[in-house]
This record gives structure tokens, C-alpha cells and sequence, in this order.
């Protein structure tokens, strides 16, 4: 097992160990609070102080308290990115709420799922969708239902314009809740994931030490509001750290671009950086203010990673997270990044690779990653049964990924277990198989299956995306990969494809991929 801490001054921990209370708001988002005028989040033609967000979510806070929404009663907030789901969020922080969103994108019979499954007190919807969420409300007897828009609009912010901006965050202990984050829903029905106030900010204030951010940072922030990655990683290390944001609605790579000049950080999925380097605009004096790009949420390939570096001269600081745990690992912010590799574990973080019988590898073998942490969530909402599973006897959560250590203590994920293809009684990660492809000239990405073989049990297929000049057909990628991989990895299938199929985070959906093979 390694564990691994970076050095240096712990500014924000040093700060806020002095605060009362472990409300997450009053311990990281409050933001910088000497210097209220400061622009917090510009978004669009609107900018807002760091004052504002105070005053707003207070006005936020005080709504709810007056709709008789209760600490530690769940907010569904099923709503699309807005500054007004800022206010939201933080202002359920600071009422003692938990806040649990829910991607906009869910239809209706979905919704009802994680209504039944985690009975919130209130649901704040899109003014579109209210009259259909008001009849699911009904039929799991939730009482509360406010709307709120994308451009502003709704009777939520109707009634906060109007409220009072006096409003004392709730003191609390830091074990209880503060979100319901539920999972994807790869492997059965999405599991209400429950984050304690301690589990998020203790994982915040560590990244914002080891990732060097301060006051004078300015965030691009064009991830979605609904996800760990742009609810807590990156509007929590830039609100803890009293930085500035530029706020879009989702990317767009033109905007991402002309913003470069202006900003400092980038967090974004792989998918972001690959879509950025189809742009002329990106180039090195375009990113010459930028300090640090981060990637994750989903593997990045070497691929994407060398070509970043070579067209801008950054190198893309990949780390690793599950909803379950926040960030466990991450590459350094000074000293060499390993492309293909998540880095260490972060300070306070141990981490685990465990093989069969659950005994610890050693270097290069596969086994499945463990965490134990501040940062590892208590348990899954209601499901104590795949709490005891989730979980090893001394305490380490079950991730489901799996990786291998290098010589150096670097960790590497070589893909899903789930995922792990066995063809002839082979063992056969998919990882392995697509950094290979990826190499070759003219391959942007692919994404390597198994698929049922009455022979094999599985047999290996891959699909590629390539650039418009490719012209090599399935015998030759075969061929080329024949030359680099053992008989029994090289996939009998190849097909071709625009664009993987994937989700909002960016992760590739390979159980829709299989389709093409039939």
C-alpha cells in the first residue's frame, strides 16, 4: 500500500481549522470574505460579487426555511445550469438541506425513480417541466414544488428577490449529510450516494493546497452543476480559494478558447481537450496565462495527452475520482506528469490495489483500487445490503476500477472490472488494447469491447474514430496491432464510428457500442 503527501504551506486548512461549526458553506464556500465586491462568477453579461453569492443564497435560504423545508430534509433540484443554481446550492449549505441534484436531462419516468427513492421535502424544476413534476410530486406526497429557469425566471427566484439577506448558516456536526449524489446507474439502479459535509470539505480544501489555487486564479468552469467534478471539484476549489469564474452554460470551444487569455485554470473531461485541439485557435500564445489544466471523470488517452502538449506546451494534469469518494489521487502540480497514470494518492488518502483473495500487488499487477479516507462517503441511501459490499472488513470502499502501481508509487486505471473481457479463459483489459490503437496514425480514440463468441465465451472488438485522411481498413489495423499485442488481446472485429457513444461526464457508454458488432 502507498500513501503519499505533498509538502507545503497549508494555507486554506490553517484558515478554516479555526471556524466554528462544519457546515461546508461556512468552511470553504463562503469564499473570499474581506473582499465582498470581488467578482465571484461572470456568466455572460451578468458578473456577481462574492457579496452577492452571500446575499443571494441568505434570500435562498430564507425561502425554503419559509416553505417549512427542514435540516437534513433532501432538495431535489432538478433544474439546468444557471447562477440561480449557485444561489441554490449554497443557500441549502447554509440551511442545514441536503441538496440532491438531478441531471436535466432525465425524463419523466426516471424522475420518479429518484423521487421514490430519496423523498425530498422539495423539488425545484424548470418552469417547462412544472406541471408534469407537480403531478409526480403528488404521488410520492412531496408537498413543495418551486420552479426556477435557466435565464432567471421561476417563482423561486421570484419570492428570494424579495426576502430578507440576513440568514445564519446552520451550525452542524460534519458527519451529517450535505448532498444525495446518485450514481450513473452502470450496473443496476443509480444509488443515492450519501456526501457529509467532512467528506467535502475536507476532499475541497485538499485540492485547492496541492493544486496551487489562490485568490488571483480564474476558473473556466463548463462542466455541468449536477456531477462531483463541477458541483464540488471545480466550483468548490475556486469559491474556497476567493478565485473568479467564467460561468458557461456547457462547453463550447470557441468561447473556451477566446476566454484562455484571460484565465488561469481549465477543468474539463478528456472529451473537452480533444474537441479543443480540432481548433487553430488553440495555440501556445492563447494559452500563455494559463497555468493548469486539469482532466477528468474519464481516462484520458496518451494520445490526447501528447498532442495538448505538443500544440500548447502544457502538460495536462489528469487525476482520479469516483462519486463515492471525490478525489483520491491526482499527478503533481510541480514535477513530471505521467501520461496514461492518475498519480498518487493525495494527502490523508490511502489507497489500495488489491488481487485476488484481496491481498495487495505488487508493482504492474492488476488488482481492484481501494480508498479509505476523510473523503469516502458513509454509505449508500437505504441499501444496507450493498453498503456491506461496498465496503472491506477494515474499511476500504470498493471502487470497481482497476489499476496497477508503477515502480514509482503512480497509479494507472486499466479500465472497469466490469469491463474486463475473459476470451479463452484470458484475462483481458480493454485499457491495454486501446492505448495501442491509439497510437496508431490517424486513430483520435476507440473503445474496446468483449461481445458473446460460442467458441471463446468473449471475443475482442474494437471501435475506432479516425481522422478524415485515414485509410487504413479493418485487416490493416489488425495487422498493425498484431505487431505490439499477444494473439489473444487483438480484436477479431473493427468497425468504424463518428463518435463513441457517451455521457454527460464524458465516460464512453460501452454497453451501446455492442450493437454494431451484430
Amino acid at each position: 500500500m502507498y500513501q503519499f503527501g505533498y509538502r507545503g504551506k497549508r494555507r486554506i486548512h490553517t484558515k478554516r481549522a479555526i471556524l466554528k461549526g462544519r457546515n461546508l458553506f461556512s468552511r470553504c464556500l463562503r469564499g473570499d470574505e474581506n473582499n465582498g465586491s470581488k467578482i465571484a462568477i461572470h456568466a455572460g453579461d451578468r458578473s456577481y460579487s462574492y457579496a452577492d453569492l452571500a446575499e443571494n443564497s441568505a434570500r435562498y435560504a430564507n425561502v425554503l426555511a419559509g416553505l417549512g423545508v427542514r435540516p437534513g430534509e433532501r432538495a431535489c433540484v432538478y433544474v439546468d445550469k444557471s447562477i440561480e443554481n449557485v444561489f441554490l446550492y449554497l443557500a441549502c449549505l447554509r440551511a442545514g438541506l441536503v441538496y440532491q441534484p438531478l441531471n436535466p436531462a432525465f425524463q419523466p419516468a426516471e424522475v420518479d425513480y429518484y423521487l421514490a427513492d430519496a423523498s425530498p421535502a422539495i423539488v425545484v424544476c424548470s418552469p417547462e417541466n412544472e406541471s408534469w413534476v407537480r403531478a409526480a410530486a403528488g404521488r410520492f406526497n412531496i408537498k413543495q414544488v418551486a420552479t426556477l429557469g435557466r435565464d432567471g425566471t421561476g417563482a423561486l427566484v421570484d419570492e428570494a428577490s424579495a426576502a430578507s439577506t440576513d440568514f445564519q448558516a446552520r451550525e452542524c456536526d460534519g458527519s451529517e449529510l450535505a448532498c444525495l449524489l446518485y450514481s450513473s446507474g452502470t450496473t443496476g439502479r443509480p444509488k443515492g450516494i450519501r456526501l457529509s459535509h467532512d467528506n467535502l470539505a475536507s476532499n475541497i480544501e485538499t485540492l485547492v493546497d496541492i493544486w496551487g489555487f489562490t485568490a488571483d486564479d480564474v476558473l473556466i468552469h463548463a462542466l455541468p452543476l449536477f456531477h462531483v467534478h463541477g458541483l464540488f471539484v471545480a466550483l468548490g476549489c475556486a469559491l474556497t480559494a476567493g478565485a473568479s469564474l467564467h460561468f458557461l452554460e456547457k462547453f463550447d470551444g470557441k468561447k473556451i478558447i477566446d476566454l484562455l487569455p484571460e484565465s488561469t485554470v481549465l477543468m474539463g473531461v478528456p472529451t473537452f481537450y480533444t474537441r479543443l485541439l480540432e481548433s487553430p485557435g488553440l495555440t501556445r500564445a492563447a494559452c500563455d496565462a494559463m497555468r493548469l489544466f486539469i482532466s477528468g471523470s474519464a481516462p484520458l488517452s496518451e494520445n490526447t495527452f501528447n498532442r495538448f502538449q505538443q500544440r500548447t506546451g502544457h502538460v495536462i494534469l489528469e487525476r482520479y475520482g469516483t462519486s463515492e469518494t471525490g478525489m483520491s489521487a491526482s499527478n503533481p502540480l510541480g514535477g513530471k506528469r505521467k501520461a496514461g497514470s492518475v498519480g498518487r494518492p493525495l494527502p490523508g488518502v490511502s489507497i489500495k490495489i488489491a488481487g485476488a483473495g484481496g491481498n495487495e500487488t505488487v508493482a504492474n499487477a492488476v488488482g481492484e483500487l481501494l480508498v479509505k479516507g476523510p473523503n469516502v462517503f458513509s454509505g449508500y441511501w437505504n441499501l444496507k445490503d450493498a453498503n456491506q459490499a461496498a465496503f472491506t472488513d477494515d474499511g476500504y470502499f470498493r471502487t470497481g476500477d482497476l489499476a496497477t502501481w508503477d515502480d514509482d508509487g503512480c497509479i494507472s486505471i486499466v479500465g472497469r472490472a466490469k469491463d474486463m473481457i475473459i476470451s479463452g479463459g484470458e484475462n483481458i483489459y480493454p485499457k491495454e488494447i486501446e492505448q495501442c490503437i491509439d497510437r496508431l496514425e490517424g486513430v483520435r480514440e476507440s473503445a474496446v469491447i468483449g461481445i458473446d463468441d460460442a467458441d471463446l465465451g468473449e471475443r475482442v472488438a474494437a471501435a475506432l474514430v479516425t481522422t478524415p485522411d485515414f485509410q487504413s481498413g479493418e485487416d490493416e489495423v489488425i495487422a498493425a496491432l498484431k505487431t505490439q499485442l499477444a494473439g489473444f488481446k487483438v480484436p477479431r472485429q473493427i468497425c468504424f464510428v463518428d463518435e463513441l457513444p457517451r455521457n454527460t461526464m464524458g465516460k464512453v457508454q460501452k454497453s451501446k457500442l455492442k450493437g454494431v458488432f451484430y
